[in-house]
């Protein structure tokens, strides 16, 4: 008898609606749709839900696998243990199989014979190809059936209710309805298949609950997009690039549906022939009062460093939303990572600081959407938001969006009336009012004082050109208070202080999903409390210093290899900087709770050592744990 029909022989309890299930199949065989069918029916029975796809940077051909974990408690970062595999994937299947953790269940194609593999999970054989046949004669649809026959096994094993089925194959397939019924059918094959064929199975279920009412399902890159338009965005320039092509293609689709006056659109969306030309538009638009932005990933922010450098020196309001990925170089482009926070926050040559805004959610994607338009015009500079790949392309379960009733910010921008009253007295890059940023007027204002030169040279507080040693330092030293000014403007961090605690964290995006479990866990499993600091923005706020401050240690989580932010970090809080550790994942796979906590307790025990780990089932994806 397999290892888990022996555990429910011997009367261990179910696992109720806590459960990953993971499917290996391969890119291009449409197994997407099945996928996001299956975790919708478990979202409409009222569990919380999170998906993540691991897929290949080529078209078809390569493995690939998506994540679902199902948790009552509403955990939804990446938990590296599998509880049921579906595995399709011959090229995959003994890895997949022998990185299962014993009890798991494994569902496979027949002609795989995984159960010759292991002895210790229950396997589930399925004659895939046969039940296909049985649909259709179509080759290339009984591919995609297949899909849809394994998500109806999966739904039988577990409890998943049919009717929640239909509901997600309705509206996967929505204005698609001749797709709808051969997909119901395939569900009903597999489900018909698993009662008659396949020994009933308890160890995890899926019952329903009520802890989704109201929620949506969706993902980064499109609420950053409903943001955006929601923030008055009139010109949009990209090149396409993984994983940010998504923000773009979605922000097209939202404003052909909501932009469209009198049958003409009063936007303007631009495929760049490159992601220095994108950028160029961008800051040529936003010059001429156009609320503008562009999306791109790490490689792309490289090309832009030039015009970057322009915009923050001639001051250039624009926005780049960078969806980072692994790098360097082209990397790892379908992997996540924050490994970009150094490029944008330095982006190029000389004194350089940009505002980059990091948002941790799909909500936080929305709001940060119109936020970064605001704030590229307020403070007249290119707005970094660094999202990544894992909440830029993977679906997320959120609260729906709040309608933002904030008027737009436009900064400080002259009229023809305002300029009246002036005389004419005024100067382009001049500090009136000692925050550090200046007045600007806009190309047609009809006024004979409202022109003036652009400049990415040296110049004076008129814009007049000028290699005066004085003027230029007064012109840097004045983009430097308009940073310290963004402080007060930037999204504040959320801070979560515990009397007592020793332990701080500092983690910021995606990381902050894992971080929250593994506290969960510490203080479950060891009663250690700690204290807890999200940055949500750059430059950093003075309530940094004071956090630091109050803990003996505190733990910087992020997935990059060096410890960009916490190096950024250790630069702010100055006497303090032995305080800081940094807990480091980069393996290309999102960061997970117990990589988080395991890494704290070591690290307390060891008093900080360097080690190098890797995780079960991933090949050489090393990780590690660190206090340079």
């Amino acid at each position: 008898m397999s290892a888990v029909l022996d555990a429910e022989a011997a009367g261990v309890g179910s696992v109720v609606n806590d459960c990953t299930i993971h499917v290996a199949t391969v890119n291009g065989s449409g197994s997407q749709s099945s996928n996001n069918v299956l975790m919708r029916s478990i979202f409409q029975m009222g569990v919380p839900v999170s998906g993540k796809n691991m897929f290949p940077s080529n078209i078809a051909g390569l493995p690939t696998w998506f994540t679902i974990r199902a948790n009552k408690d509403g955990w939804v970062a990446r938990k590296k243990e599998v509880d049921i595999m579906v595995c399709m994937n011959a090229q995959t299947s003994r890895e997949d199989v022998e990185g299962l953790p014993p009890g798991a269940i494994c569902i496979y194609d027949a002609p795989l014979n995984c159960k010759a593999i292991r002895n210790d999970v229950t396997f589930f054989e399925v004659p895939f190809t046969k039940l296909a046949t049985e649909l259709t004669a179509d080759s290339r649809l009984r591919k995609l059936l297949t899909n849809m026959i394994y998500v109806g096994i999966v739904a039988e094993l577990i409890g998943i209710e049919r009717d929640e089925i239909i509901a997600a194959i309705t509206k996967q397939f929505k204005g698609k309805k001749k797709a709808i019924e051969p997909n119901v059918q395939s569900i009903d094959k597999g489900i018909e298949f698993a009662k008659a064929n396949l020994p009933k199975q308890t160890r995890f279920r899926v019952e329903r609950m009520n802890k989704t009412a109201g929620k949506i399902i969706i993902d980064g890159n499109a609420a950053a997009a409903i943001g955006a338009m929601f923030g008055g965005v009139t010109v949009v320039t990209w090149y396409p690039i993984t994983p940010s092509s998504s923000l773009c293609e979605s922000l097209i689709d939202y404003m052909k549906q909501h932009r469209i006056e009198n049958g003409k659109a009063t936007f303007a969306i631009v495929q760049a022939e490159d992601e220095l030309a994108a950028i160029g538009m961008v800051l040529g638009a936003g010059w001429a009062g156009a609320r503008s932005m562009t999306s791109t990933a790490g490689p792309g922010v490289s090309l832009m460093a030039e015009f970057a450098g322009l915009g923050y020196f001639a001051e250039l309001p624009g926005v780049i939303w960078d969806i980072q990925r692994v790098g360097p170089s082209t990397g790892l482009p379908t992997r996540t990572a924050q490994g970009d926070v150094l490029e944008c926050w330095y982006l190029s040559h000389g004194d350089t600081q940009h505002i980059c805004l990091i948002p941790a959610s799909v909500t936080e994607c929305f709001e940060f959407g119109s936020e970064a338009l605001d704030l590229a015009e307020q403070f007249q500079t290119p707005i970094f938001v660094l999202s990544d790949l894992d909440l830029g392309m993977n679906n997320w379960m959120s609260d729906p969006f709040v309608y933002p009733e904030k008027p737009i910010r436009r900064g400080k921008v002259l009229s023809k009336e305002k300029l009246e009253e002036l005389g004419g007295k005024w100067g382009r890059y001049r500090d009136v009012d000692g925050d550090g940023i200046p007045f600007r007027t806009l190309p047609g204002t009809d006024h004979p004082f409202a022109s003036y030169f652009t400049r990415g040279s040296g110049h004076d507080d008129a814009a007049r050109y000028s290699e005066r040693p004085g003027d230029y330092k007064a012109t840097v030293d004045r983009l430097a208070k308009k940073t310290e000014t963004a402080k007060k403007y930037v999204p504040q961090p959320i801070v979560d202080l515990k009397p007592g605690a020793k332990i701080g964290f500092i983690a910021y995006g995606t990381t902050h999903w894992p971080l929250e479990e593994a506290r969960y866990q510490l203080k479950n499993e060891k009663g250690l409390d700690t204290s807890y600091f999200r940055l949500r923005a750059l430059p950093f706020t003075d309530e940094l210093r004071a956090f630091v401050a109050r803990h003996d240690r505190v733990y910087v989580v992020e997935q990059n290899r060096d410890g960009q932010m916490a190096d950024l970090i250790r630069l702010e809080v100055s006497n303090d900087q032995g305080k800081i550790r940094k807990v480091l994942h980069y393996t290309g796979l999102p960061c997970d709770a117990r990589f988080i906590s395991n890494a704290v307790l070591q690290m307390e025990k060891d008093n900080g050592v360097v080690r190098v780990t890797y995780e079960p089932g991933g090949g050489s994806s090393g990780t590690k744990v660190a206090e340079d």
